[in-house]
């Protein structure tokens, strides 16, 4: 009998276990936010500096708990001509997964589209946090995607590999206070 009870005891514990690790991956550090002040910037050809697109519908997520969980989505009235000619694009980059509640991000049907053509990636801001940026996807019928994605550096820095001198130096904690 008592073997019986220890593993009611390990089954109900480990049940609760794994429904509290869920919750907390896919809702607890999430948190919707407002539009930015400023709106969504993309990086300009010409100046290299960024400029504000106008944008309808904004809806965002973040979470404190890591520096790539931003996911965002907008409409915009620019085209992708206008786009592509005005702002720096981005090569190689794929959408991560958002939680499956935020339903206006759907990472796949946004690759899909990036491999079909009918939608690009724009830099919108580099190092928004160290060694992450913030990247903007655009389809031809306006609909915009916004996610952080690792650059050079970062990918460096969280592997463990030397950063080296062409990234900026790495953010220093705050010494504690007494």
């Amino acid at each position: 009998m008592n073997g019986k009870i220890i593993g009611i005891v390990i089954v109900v514990s480990s049940l609760i276990a794994g429904a509290a690790l869920y919750y907390l991956q896919i809702y607890g550090f999430y948190q919707e936010v407002d539009a930015p002040a400023e709106g969504i910037e993309l990086m300009a050809l010409s100046s290299g500096e960024g400029e504000v697109i106008p944008l309808e519908g904004f809806r965002a997520i973040d979470a404190e708990s890591s520096p790539i969980r931003y996911r965002a989505c907008f409409t915009t009235p620019y085209s992708l001509a206008l786009l592509t000619e005005t702002f720096q694009m981005v090569e190689g980059v794929e959408p991560r997964n958002a939680p499956g509640w935020f339903d206006c991000f759907d990472a796949a049907a946004i690759a899909d589209e990036l491999k079909a053509g009918t939608a690009l990636t724009f830099l919108s801001e580099k190092n928004v946090h160290y060694g992450v940026d913030r990247i903007v996807a655009i389809t031809d019928d306006g609909r915009g995607y916004v996610w952080h994605e690792l650059n050079d550096c970062g990918e460096k820095a969280y592997d463990g590999t030397v950063v080296g001198e062409e990234c900026p130096a790495l953010p220093t904690a705050p010494a504690p206070t007494e």
